[in-house]
């Protein structure tokens, strides 16, 4: 049983990665019922939290079916963190998660996500200070260094240990790599067979099918996996994974009726969190991935993503699913 400090996970935990303007509450709610079993709020920035924007609160919005459940903060401040550490706390959720992995631009050279992979003493000050803060236990997301020739993790991980984390997820890649080339899960294994390490380690990095899940696990040890960009359009994934490990076997791919099923429901949450407008508008960024290799599907696609209405989406959800039902 993988354990984070009290909270079990089951064998094999598979997690949800934090993706910003993706793993909103609506996206958590049909990965959940996909079988997540730790998943994590988009990313927030602490400076936001602190100011109280209204961006980064309502990442603090989660719900009891979601559990368990992390809030996951950046930022380059260290009181800031610690001031935002607190207020995540005081919003329940099972664990806060530091976020020291996010390779873009507008956030590491801020300072913030995998800048901090230049300055290790920083990095752990800052851990060390939030584990004393806050009431629930604090997690780690990083990257195996900042490039090529810093590829530390190894020590890093002994060293968030030492002060306190309770579990450490690892990207196999650089920040100068960003999302680009194979993730290298060599130094990830290592971490996990670190004799030192006590703590779950789960791997992250191009985990997009039940096959390389068991395969990470079977040749790197890991506690768990991660999984990022292949949820997107497709929860499926985390019972397949399940399915594979339990029997070898692979479950059948979704219906097309399932898909529009999993759609709807995922659209209708959205308008319930968000509003009518705003429900709909940030919904057309998930239909390509949800009926992603369907032939000709432009002009349903259009449709999706032009109109503001909510009777219209359906109408049109409702025409793919009469329309690719032979296949699926």
């Amino acid at each position: 049983m993988v354990k984070i400090a009290n909270i079990e996970l089951g064998e094999f935990p598979l997690l949800l990665a934090p993706m910003e303007d993706v793993s909103d509450p609506p996206f958590r709610l049909v990965c959940k019922q996909n079988g997540a079993d730790l998943m994590y709020t988009e990313f927030i920035s602490s400076e936001g939290l602190i100011r109280d924007a209204a961006k980064s609160v309502m990442k603090l919005d989660i719900f009891e079916y979601e559990r368990p459940i992390g809030i996951q903060l950046f930022g380059s401040d260290i009181q800031s963190m610690i001031e935002a550490a607190i207020i995540a706390d005081e919003a329940n959720p099972d664990l806060i998660d530091i976020n020291y992995g996010c390779p873009v631009k507008a956030v590491a050279c801020k300072g913030a996500g995998a800048a901090l992979l230049q300055d290790i003493p920083k990095m752990v000050e800052m851990t060390a200070a939030i584990v004393k803060a806050v009431k629930r236990p604090v997690t780690v997301k990083t990257r195996l260094g900042w490039d090529d020739s810093t590829k530390n993790i190894v020590d890093v991980a002994e060293r968030l240990q030492d002060i306190g984390i309770s579990a450490l997820s690892i990207h196999g890649r650089t920040r100068s790599q960003m999302y680009k080339g194979p993730a290298d899960w060599t130094l990830i294994g290592a971490v996990k067979n670190n004799q030192r390490m006590q703590i779950p380690i789960f791997g992250n990095g191009d985990i997009d099918s039940p096959e390389t899940a068991v395969r990470m696990k079977n040749t790197y040890g890991v506690d768990g996996v991660m999984i990022g960009r292949a949820t997107i359009g497709y929860p499926w994934i985390f019972n397949e994974i399940k399915y594979y490990l339990k029997t070898g076997e692979k479950l059948a791919p979704p219906t097309i009726s399932q898909r529009v099923d999993v759609c709807r429901q995922h659209l209708d949450f959205s308008i319930k969190w968000k509003g009518d407008f705003t429900g709909i508008v940030e919904m057309r960024r998930h239909y390509s991935n949800y009926f992603k290799g369907l032939d000709h599907f432009k002009e349903f696609r259009m449709k999706l993503v032009t109109t503001n209405s909510y009777e219209e989406v359906l109408q049109t959800l409702e025409e793919v699913r009469e329309r690719y039902f032979l296949i699926g």
